[in-house]
């Protein structure tokens, strides 16, 4: 009769493609019973509808079903529990709710609300229990989104509001309050409505609950943000300058209230057209390499222009975008769950930034150099990308007064010329400390200094 360790050892071939490890060391393989020919044992991957469950099912039956003796293989496919959320509300219909993402943007008009119902709608046709709250009191989306515009919600006798279901999928939306008239409320109200649609509403058990974030960073993205743990956020975008240069003030929301960042979903990137198979930046193409360069965050996923994207709803969700989208967000949400990323220990001095990795590798960048490599938009022209900052200007005695970290890809420093706008993430700090090592003589990576 075959072994638990032969299993195991077959097993331990199928790799993770997210964290290049093994399911068996990574700890997905559990509950293992061996009847005879018959081996069962269930896959616990680390986020619900994972777009590799079925991936790794199939390699789990073809690789143990080749061991001599088996001659039936019964994998399980489930997701790891989460802990309890913390919440500010005790009774709260988010009780029974595993994850919550927020789907945000600085600038309305990027494409926000269609990124979030295509995320819950194809999470939805692929079998999760999934939510949708259109947190935008003032130009709510998913009225329209889902085609109901008939308004009124029900209640229960205890005023928890049932929200509307659509294809398995439970919405809720002050539009579905208010219909088509405005919502002519003053700050304090929102708040109060927003925490009521966030916690008096029946949500139930969800494997997901996709938050369509207003556009900004004001009272209502704070009041969500501390109302309840959100677990991780997209930034939604267009590779329009404007659109790029609110891109940091999304991150740096997030980053004060705890939510880690996912990445950035670039709308409107590319346009294909008929009969070419060829991508047109017809806005430029260096919009994601530009914002991981200035703000270490990696561009998870391009959306191109096209008709689909403004078309029937339930057209986008068939198509390969939709599909596409959804797997690289789910699975930068299970990365992000399962990998406690490297975040260096940070010392500065009157000469140096240092910045140490638990291996013990260093990397050892001036102060005078950091600061003339400053890519903000009093340094750095954010049209053109030309600089505006003149090295020569900048102190031969600058030091940090103050060192922030963000998230776990970048730092904010207080300079002591007053300067304190700019990020640096990480891979620009290892590259100057690199040049400076290799002696390149270069004004800016500061070899001379």
């Amino acid at each position: 009769m075959v072994t638990e360790q032969q299993v195991l050892a077959e097993l331990s071939k199928i790799i993770d493609p997210d964290f290049q490890r093994d399911i068996v060391s990574l700890g997905f393989i559990q509950d293992m019973v061996i009847d005879g020919g018959a081996v069962s044992f269930t896959i616990e991957l680390t986020t619900p509808a994972c777009p590799l469950s079925p991936v790794f099912q199939k390699q789990a039956i073809d690789l143990v079903g080749d061991l001599p003796g088996v001659d039936k293989v019964l994998p399980t496919m489930t997701a790891r529990k989460r802990e309890g959320r913390q919440m500010s509300a005790e009774d709260s219909g988010l009780k029974d709710v595993k994850y919550i993402l927020a789907v945000s943007s600085c600038k309305g008009g990027v494409g926000k609300s269609t990124v979030a119902a295509l995320l819950a709608k194809t999470l939805g046709s692929r079998g999760a229990k999934v939510g949708l709250l259109d947190a935008d009191i003032y130009g709510p989306s998913v009225p329209t989104l889902f085609n109901l515009h008939q308004p009124g919600v029900r209640a229960t006798a205890d005023n928890k509001f049932i929200p509307h279901e659509v294809d398995g999928i439970k919405l809720m939306s002050f539009g579905f309050l208010m219909g088509d008239g405005p919502a002519v409320i003053r700050g304090p109200m929102v708040a109060q409505y927003m925490t009521q649609l966030l916690h008096g509403t029946l949500w139930d058990e969800l494997d997901y609950l996709v938050i369509d974030m207003p556009p900004g960073t004001g009272d209502v993205q704070l009041t969500i943000s501390q109302a309840v743990q959100i677990d991780a956020s997209v930034i939604v975008t267009t590779p329009h300058q404007l659109s790029l240069t609110d891109v940091r003030k999304g991150i740096m929301m997030f980053d004060k209230v705890n939510v880690p960042v996912l990445g950035v979903v670039e709308n409107m990137a590319y346009f294909m057209c008929d009969g070419c198979d060829k991508k047109h930046y017809i806005f430029g193409e260096s919009g994601g390499k530009e914002l991981e360069e200035r703000f270490g965050i990696e561009t998870i996923a391009e959306l191109p222009i096209t008709g689909n994207l403004s078309g029937s709803l339930d057209a986008l969700a068939e198509s390969g975008i939709a599909n596409e989208t959804t797997d690289v967000i789910i699975r930068a949400l299970g990365k992000k769950l399962l990998d406690k990323q490297d975040r260096p220990k940070i010392d500065f001095d009157a000469k140096t930034i240092t910045l140490t990795w638990s291996d013990g590798e260093t990397s050892t960048v001036s102060n005078a150099a950091l600061r003339r490599a400053c890519s903000c938009a009093l340094c750095v022209d954010e049209m053109t990308r030309k600089p505006l900052l003149d090295p020569a200007s900048v102190p031969v005695d600058i030091h940090p007064d103050k060192v922030g970290v963000i998230g776990n890809y970048a730092i904010m420093v207080d300079w002591s010329d007053g300067h304190n706008t700019g990020f640096f993430p990480y891979s620009v700090i290892k590259e100057l400390a690199n040049k400076v090592a290799g002696g390149c003589g270069a004004e800016s990576c500061g070899c001379k200094s």
